[in-house]
Order: structure tokens, then sequence, then C-alpha cells
């Protein structure tokens, strides 16, 4: 690990402290801490240094956000989405649009990017939201829900139809015509600002709509879900080296019959399966981020193998440690019950299971073939 990467993840540390389950509890991360890390450049550190940001591969923001996953996935749900939206800017926007909104999003200001609407969760060319140019101004109509870190944002990504493709247009939380209101009582990453919304007559400057407008619906989707599925398999790996770390320590010092509960071979099958999941984990995304580092044609494909292998280890092994702390674990902002919850949603965001697998299943016939 690097110097720069191991000062990053101990900034981290410090700053999260033992607040996560309090956070959870509460829905609310403090803004000022992650207006702090966005202004640190760590909430999308991979956007390269002239931009403002760190210009970390993949392989190292994968580290990175691992660590965070570890610690608070609420918190890392906004990097994954920070760097979403990030990334969406890097690759579509003009020159001018990437120099000015990266600055941006390296300078402190958070952001959301808005795919999912009421309509149109894993089939996305279902969604209805419109961008339309109108003069010398864009329109957006349409709403978005599940929007990760809306709850907390300067700035929306919104992902529409436009004409006979799609576009995506940067639009501010206060423009005239935007309502944003909080998911109540999500079930996982209760602290991300999951929020639903409204875009009514939404009229911006054209330099608002992304410069790559008029791309197929399928692959501006895919270039954006592409990072978000790599960055939420990290995130599953730091659910799961939680996970081990208080199933370990907890069935070391725990005294059941006479003998610790790490002495009862059932509970270390338990401790064996954790271990076996966040190394599986681990080699997948490493393999994933390595895809992308080298930009391999096998990187989609890589991606979605990482976040399928990672959310469904983490919502298995989550449920294993919740098993070996019994009740110890089941306390509301335990570390363990968040990731029980936690790891549920990574099974459904960025791709559900079932679509990952259609997806892996299409791409096992097309290699056979």
């Amino acid at each position: 690990m690097s110097d720069e990467l191991s000062a990053a993840s101990a900034l981290v540390t410090e700053l999260v402290g033992d607040s996560a389950g309090e956070w959870d509890r509460a829905g609310r991360i403090p803004v000022e801490l992650v207006r702090r890390l966005g202004a640190e450049g760590l909430l999308c550190a991979e956007v390269p240094a002239r931009f403002g940001g760190r210009g970390w591969s993949s392989l190292d923001n994968g580290a990175f956000t691992a660590h965070v996953g570890s610690l608070c996935s609420s918190l890392r749900s906004l990097m994954t989405s920070q760097g979403m939206a990030a990334w969406a800017v890097q690759r579509f926007g003009s020159a001018a649009q990437r120099a000015h909104h990266l600055a941006r999003l390296t300078g402190g200001e958070l952001v959301g990017i808005g795919f999912s609407e009421p309509g149109a969760g894993s089939d996305l060319s279902a969604m209805s939201t419109t961008i339309r140019v109108d003069g010398d101004t864009v329109v957006v109509d349409g709403a978005k829900v599940w929007l990760t870190g809306a709850g907390y944002a300067d700035l929306l990504v919104v992902v529409g139809r436009f004409g006979d493709g799609a576009a995506a247009v940067v639009v501010p939380t206060d423009a005239a015509g935007v309502s944003i209101s909080p998911v109540p009582d999500p079930l996982g990453c209760r602290a991300a600002g999951h929020s639903t919304v409204g875009l009514r007559d939404v009229r911006l400057p054209l330099d608002a709509l992304l410069s790559g407008a008029g791309q197929p619906m399928s692959m501006l989707v895919t270039t954006a879900l592409t990072y978000g599925r790599v960055s939420v398999a990290w995130g599953c790996v730091g659910i799961l080296r939680a996970c081990l770390t208080a199933a370990t320590r907890h069935a070391a010092t725990r005294t059941q019959s006479g003998k610790p509960l790490a002495g009862h071979q059932l509970v270390a099958g338990h401790l064996a399966d954790l271990l076996v999941a966040e190394q599986v984990a681990t080699r997948v995304c490493e393999h994933a981020s390595r895809c992308w580092d080298d930009s391999s044609p096998e990187m989609v494909t890589a991606a979605v193998l990482a976040k399928h292998v990672s959310a469904t280890n983490a919502a298995r092994q989550a449920s294993t440690a919740v098993q070996v702390l019994a009740s110890a674990g089941a306390e509301d902002g335990h570390v363990v019950a968040r990731a029980y919850r936690d790891a549920k949603l990574m099974e459904i965001i960025e791709g559900s299971n079932e679509i990952c697998r259609l997806v892996l299943a299409e791409h096992a016939l097309a290699v056979a073939s």
C-alpha cells in the first residue's frame, strides 16, 4: 500500500471513528465530514490530478473503497455515487465540461447520479425521464427514485431519453422544478441520502447537457454502471472484512460450554466460510480493477462478475456473522447488524443478482459458441 493510500485510509478511520452505528440510526452523516473528503479528492479518487483528483488506479481506489466499506457502507455509497457521476462527466463531457465539473467534484461539492425510476429499475430501457433542447436551454422532465446521495447533493447527473438516444445533464439541486424527498426508513445504507427526485420543467443553460448526448441508452448506462459495479463490489469486500473481524474476535473471546466459541467445530466452520468469502471477493475485485486499469475487453463482464460474487457473498456471510455473534450482533447499529441490512441492498443495486446472472449466462454462451 502506497503512503498516500495509507494516509487516506488513516484519515477516514479517524473521521469515522465509532460513529457509523450512530449515523446509521440517525440516517445522516455530518455533511461537513463528507465535504472534507470531497475536498481531499477522496470521494472520486480516480479523477486525474489535472482536474483536482488523486489520479488513482482502479486497483488502488478499490483497496480504499474496501477500507471505507469496512467502516461505513453509507459513506462508501456516497463514494460510489460521486465516482459514477465523475466518470460520466469524464467519459461524456467536453473538455470544458470536464475541467469545470470535475474541479467542483474534487473541491468539496457533492453529487448524485440518477438512473432508476418508478417504472424503470432493472430495465432501464423503460426510462421515461426526458431531456430536450428548447432554444438556448435544456429542459428536463421526469422522476428518479432511490437516488443515492441526493440528500446531500449540490448537483445531480440525471440520465434520460434524448430524442432516439440518451443523454446526461448536470442539474443543480437548487434549480427551479427540482424536488428532493428522502426515502423513509431504508433497509440498508440508511445514512446514504437515498431520495426520490422530481424534475418538473427544469430549465438549464445548454452547457448543462453533457456533450455525449445522443448516445444509445445501453452505451451510456453500461459505461456508468460498470464503474458503479466495481465500486459496489469493493464495498462488499469491506463488508466481508468487517464481518470476519467481528466474528473471529467474538468467537475467540466468548466462552460456551467451557471453551471459546471458536473451539466448537460448527462455529469454526462459519469462520472458515467467512474467510473464504472474503478472499474470493477480494480476488475477483482485483481482477475487475486490473481489467479496468488495462482497458481490457473483459472489463464489463469482469465488473458484473465481481459485483455478483461480492454482493452474494456479503449478503450470505453477513448472515453468518450475525449467527456467530447471536444476540450480541442483533442490536441495531452493531457492525454485523448493519452489514446484514446493507449487504442485502448490494444484491439489488447496480444490477440485481438476477440481472447479473443473465449477463454472465450470455457471456458463457458467447464464449461457448
